[in-house]
């Protein structure tokens, strides 16, 4: 969730809790990266008690395992191949989705990265650059690095995020492989949760965007498998939104700041049909500071 899976958003949800583990953003690591610098981009303590996984991408394999290395000097419990994003930009220079065109290069890059440090290796993969005729190629070809598990996104770079996510993929990648399989993709509701868990069998799952729609899918999540009982807190959505404004730096300009928090709420709003309706008023207002906002919104919300 490139430019809205930042630190803000991962520290606001952290306010919330209820998942297992938190992935930072990607570190590109471009050719003759200075590595030393672009690590500390990485902040292992961010989403305390909650673990951060690092998350890298990448073309060179001696590169990815030194950048490795460094993450895992800096506390990683996890480190994260990309080879999902779907971004021209990254996908012209060789990272990302580009790695599921060449099976061979994805598998010298994931067990660089696997030989290099102690840590967990893991990588998260779409279902094929422009269809899906590498699929069983890739998945096998990431297994066999000696990565600890696999994440899908049953999505071609092609289809970005437009058609619905193919379930069946995640299905089929957990017939085929040994190791644990993570699902992802259109995974907005408990009922979804509970969905592509019973078609796919997958172990475990990642939610982006349903998150952001709705910060308690988590504890919603576990709640009904658990069978308890749970209600948001009256005041978690305050918290939720007044741990994003804090994290906002006076080093970015008011507009800008302003502008991510309608971000974020912008996903938000679409949670349900009557938080939609008050949507474009939200999206269109001008706002004098982060502190207006906040309280303007919460007056909206009847909070």
């Amino acid at each position: 969730m490139e430019g809205v899976g930042d630190r803000s958003f991962r520290k606001a949800m952290a306010s919330i809790g209820g998942f297992d583990e938190a992935c930072a953003e990607f570190l590109r690591v471009p050719m003759h990266a200075h590595i030393p610098s672009l690590s500390e981009q990485y902040v292992a303590g961010e989403t305390d008690p909650i673990p951060l996984a690092a998350q890298v991408m990448g073309s060179d394999p001696e590169l990815m395992a030194e950048m490795a290395r460094a993450l895992a000097e800096k506390g990683a419990p996890r480190i994260d191949l990309n080879c999902g994003c779907p971004s021209n930009t990254v996908t012209g220079k060789g990272a990302g989705s580009s790695l599921l065109k060449d099976p061979n290069l994805l598998y010298e890059i994931a067990k660089a990265m696997v030989d290099a440090v102690d840590v967990p290796v893991t990588a998260k993969l779409r279902s094929g650059f422009t269809d899906t005729s590498l699929f069983k190629e890739n998945i096998l070809a990431a297994q066999e690095s000696g990565i600890a598990f696999l994440t899908l996104h049953p999505r071609t770079k092609e289809e970005g995020y437009g058609p619905p996510a193919r379930w069946d993929l995640i299905a089929k990648a957990k017939s085929l492989l040994k190791i644990p399989v993570v699902g992802n993709g259109d995974i907005a509701s408990v009922e979804g949760a509970h969905q592509v868990l019973k078609e796919t069998k997958c172990d475990a799952l990642m939610i982006g965007r349903g998150a952001l729609m709705n910060p308690w899918i988590f504890q919603e999540i576990k709640a009904s498998f658990s069978k308890e009982p749970f209600e948001r807190p009256k005041n978690g959505l305050e918290i939720y939104l007044r741990t994003f404004a804090a994290d906002l730096t006076e080093e970015m300009p008011i507009r800008n700041r302003i502008g991510k928090l309608k971000q974020l709420m912008g996903f938000y709003f679409k949670g349900s049909d009557v938080l939609l309706a008050k949507r474009s008023e939200m999206l269109k207002r001008d706002y004098a500071s982060t502190q207006e906002f906040v309280e303007q919104t919460l007056v909206a919300l009847n909070y």
